[in-house]
């Protein structure tokens, strides 16, 4: 008997895997923070004896090279990925024993990269499981664009005969575990569900319903900005990652907190944007704990900038830490907790912004203010609200000088990126509102919405 434990990672958008019998196991595409592996087999009561790599990664750091030297695991990683630490390469049609009869069958599946490899899970000879990395997602595939320019066609072509040969080749019923697809960039689109099998995928996926020429042209047409900091993960797992280190940062007192701001770091404060925006540190930027942090801190932040974190609690640090390590931020300059009267320099006042609605901002429509738009250019296309500015997210903190003057009210889809962009407004000293609300509600409000 088999099982086969997911480890989600929510913020980064991805699953890793723990497989295995009775008494070994194999971890799958492992985050960098291994503990939680290592928990999950101590929970199972199982030795991790393999841990595998899909392909080398490019939106997270991975912990497969310490996992292995922990555990003393055989790690297999595709024979095609060029690496600079000692590993068993893995070619198609390489097959090992996992524990009593179940084995693990690597499949050449290029495509999200030129030398990714699926596994196949197999139970007395027979496909139960295929673990597809970046290959076959939930209704959708890994993108091809993240290696290089002029390979992207290519490997679009490659991933849609790498997902056919993958389903031509296991049974129906055999369940599809992808670690991209749940938020992650590196999937083309957004995973339709939270499960899935081979035959669901068969009468689904555009991948498997579309001649190569008309996939090609319909991923490459619907692909969306890579994050900055992928530029940083390919090169840091190929090298070989250290190891991580999530003891609590150095303590910083008002005073230092001052001197970091006026030195030009990034001082973050992760609580909730209602709290942020009734009273903050003047010159801290706003990224919610429980948004997307890893995602949007590591793609707009300068690299290798010094950051120092302010949380409610320590518990709240150290959950944004573990976040940060994944994305390769390995170690706060400092950090602080208990909200800004703890922050604050004795005589100062926290800094602080109105939020809103898309009512109010009908409402005050004609009084010459600025409303800016910071979701993706796919999301503006389809919707928008006539008249506004238009500067992704991840483009703003470059881009404030282009920001008209007035007032600006800035909205997102939801509030949370609005929130982040407020604060980097309001760190420059622009008047700006927050609209914290459901882009949805805009039209409804009254707000001249059209689309391209």
């Amino acid at each position: 008997m088999f099982f086969v434990d997911t480890i989600e990672l929510e913020g980064l958008g991805n699953r890793s895997y723990l497989a295995g019998g009775t008494r070994t196991a194999v971890a799958v595409d492992p985050p960098r923070d291994v503990d939680r592996v290592l928990a999950a087999a101590a929970g199972r009561g199982v030795r991790i004896a393999l841990v595998v790599e899909t392909h080398v990664h490019n939106d997270y750091v991975t912990g497969g090279l310490e996992l292995a030297r922990i555990t003393g695991a055989e790690y297999l990683v595709p024979a095609g990925a060029r690496v600079s630490f000692a590993r068993v390469p893995v070619s198609d049609g390489d097959t090992v024993d996992i524990d009593t009869d179940l084995t693990l069958t690597a499949v050449a599946t290029p495509g999200h990269t030129p030398h990714h490899t699926a596994y196949v899970l197999g139970e007395s000879g027979l496909p139960v499981a295929a673990f597809t990395g970046g290959s076959l997602l939930i209704g959708t595939v890994g993108r091809p664009d993240l290696v290089e320019p002029r390979l992207t066609e290519q490997l679009a072509r490659a991933q849609h005969a790498s997902v056919r040969r993958l389903a031509d080749a296991l049974p129906d019923e055999t369940a599809v575990l992808p670690t991209h697809g749940f938020g992650s960039f590196c999937s083309s689109a957004q995973a339709d569900g939270d499960a899935t099998t081979i035959g669901k995928e068969k009468t689904t996926n555009t991948v498997l319903t579309s001649d190569v020429d008309a996939f090609v042209t319909d991923l490459l047409a619907g692909l969306e900005d890579v994050p900055a900091y992928y530029a940083h993960m390919g090169p840091t797992n190929a090298a070989g990652p250290a190891p991580v280190d999530l003891t609590p940062p150095t303590a910083a007192d008002p005073e230092e907190l001052a001197a970091r701001l006026a030195a030009g770091e990034w001082v973050v404060d992760l609580r909730n944007r209602i709290a942020f925006a009734e009273g903050h540190l003047a010159g801290a930027f706003n990224f919610e704990a429980d948004g997307k942090l890893a995602t949007y801190l590591a793609w707009m932040i300068p690299w290798g900038k010094p950051v120092t974190l302010l949380a409610d609690t320590a518990e709240q640090l150290a959950a944004a830490q573990r976040e940060l390590v994944r994305v390769g931020i390995d170690r706060p300059a400092a950090a602080a907790t208990g909200g800004p009267s703890r922050w604050l320099r004795e005589g100062e006042e926290p800094a602080a912004f109105p939020r809103a609605t898309f009512a109010e901002l009908a409402a005050r429509r004609g009084d010459g203010i600025v409303v800016l738009d910071v979701r993706r250019a796919s999301e503006r296309a389809a919707e928008r609200i006539e008249g506004s500015v238009h500067i992704p997210i991840h483009e703003l903190h470059r881009r404030l000088g282009e920001v008209p003057g007035g007032t600006v009210w800035v909205h997102c889809a939801g509030g949370m990126r609005a929130a982040i962009a407020a604060s980097l407004l309001d760190a420059a000293g622009r008047r700006v509102v927050a609209v914290d609300d459901a882009f949805a509600s805009a039209a409804d409000a009254g707000l001249p919405v059209i689309g391209d």
